[in-house]
This record gives structure tokens, C-alpha cells and sequence, in this order.
């Protein structure tokens, strides 16, 4: 079996999926994609030219959610999607959730203006970084510490691709410049800490650092 994962490192998405790939031990090769300038005919991959994008024998599958949900098909073992219908339902939800509403503040707000748009030579819109860290992040995070009261994963009693999801986003809003106040958001700190000690994070974080304070100086 030929797998090929196209994407960029830094993004949020196709980090999960590398993780996810790296969790259930599939070997694959990547292909770098720039999502600010996509090369000519990746639409056949991805339609919509998003990243990530995973190409098996010649066929292709686009968007991280329908690729993990592939993995979970193919390579069963470790399981990250729930046996429980029920469980599998939340689990389906908070990746949803995670991918957008959180990924629009953390990411797309935050990561992306102080970092992506410095990389591509603009201004950073620091008040639209400040919205999202006073007024619409703080629900969010309420949220899913509530959630994590008492529990280490989101949903069951083990890891799933929702856990992998939220981490990946941590990830980016690190990058970012900001950390999770453990005083306020407690069960979320720490859900982030355990994500961010597995071996596929700590390797990506460090490798990633490492690049944006080499180019960003």
C-alpha cells in the first residue's frame, strides 16, 4: 500500500492526522503543500484545495476527518473512534467542534495573524487577536474544561481522534504565543500537558518550534 499525506507541518489539521497516522503505526510519505499557494491541479486531490489531503494506490480522500475515519477503517488497532454508537456520536461531535468553532479562534485568529501572516510578510490584526482571546475563546475553553472534569479524555475512558483534534488546535494557539491558564481552565491544561508529552506532539512541537523561531527569528 503507496500513502502519500499532503499538507503543511504547521497546519492544525494535517498535524492531527499525522499523529493519528504515527498512533496507529502507518508508514507514509508526505508531500508539502502550501495552502497560500497551492500547486496547479491539486484540485484533483483536494477539491476544495485544503489541506490535509492523503492519496492510497491512486485514489484520494480530502479533509482529516474523512482520512482518520479511513485509518479507523483500515487500521483498527489502536482504536480512536469509540465501539459505544453513543460515544462514537460525541466523539463525532467534538471533532466537529474542534475543527471549527475552535479552530476559528485559536487558529484562524490567533496562529494565523501572529504567525502566518508575519511569515507571508503582513500586518498582524492584534485586535482581532484580542477579540478572540477576551470575548470568544473563554466560552469555548469553559466548555470543554467543564467536560474534562474528572475525566482524562473527552469521551470514554480512552484516547480518541476528538482528544488528538483538541491537542493539535493547543498546539497552534501555543505557536501562537498563548498558554491555557491552569488556574482558570484547570482540566484543560492539563488534558494538554498529557496530549502534548505523546511522542507524535512532543517530536511535532519541537521540530516546529524550532522552524518558526529560526524564520521569525
Amino acid at each position: 500500500m503507496s500513502i502519500k499525506l499532503y499538507g503543511a507541518a504547521l497546519s492544525p489539521f494535517v498535524r492531527k492526522t499525522r499523529v493519528a497516522l504515527a498512533l496507529k503505526g502507518i508508514e507514509f510519505e508526505s508531500v508539502h503543500i502550501d495552502p497560500n499557494n497551492t500547486p496547479e491541479g491539486y484540485e484533483k486531490i483536494s477539491p476544495m484545495k485544503r489541506i490535509p489531503a492523503l492519496e492510497v494506490d491512486g485514489q484520494f480522500l480530502a479533509d482529516s476527518a474523512a482520512i482518520c475515519a479511513w485509518m479507523e477503517k483500515t487500521h483498527p488497532e489502536p482504536a480512536l473512534y469509540p465501539s459505544d454508537a453513543m460515544e462514537m456520536g460525541q466523539t463525532i461531535w467534538f471533532e466537529r467542534f474542534i475543527d471549527y468553532d475552535l479552530a476559528m479562534r485559536c487558529t484562524f485568529a490567533v496562529f494565523r495573524n501572529r504567525v502566518v501572516m508575519r511569515l507571508l510578510g503582513k500586518e498582524c490584526d492584534e485586535e482581532k487577536v484580542q477579540h478572540a482571546l477576551s470575548t470568544t475563546i473563554p466560552p469555548l475553553f469553559a466548555y470543554l474544561d467543564k467536560t474534562l472534569d474528572g475525566r482524562k479524555f473527552l469521551v470514554g475512558d480512552s484516547m480518541t481522534v476528538a482528544d488528538i483534534a483538541l491537542a493539535s488546535q493547543m498546539v497552534n494557539f501555543r505557536h501562537g504565543g498563548e498558554t491555557i491558564d491552569p488556574a482558570t481552565y484547570p482540566n484543560l491544561a492539563a488534558h494538554t500537558e498529557r496530549m502534548h508529552a505523546l511522542a507524535p506532539f512532543a517530536q511535532a512541537i519541537e521540530k516546529e518550534t524550532g522552524f518558526i523561531q529560526k524564520v521569525m527569528g
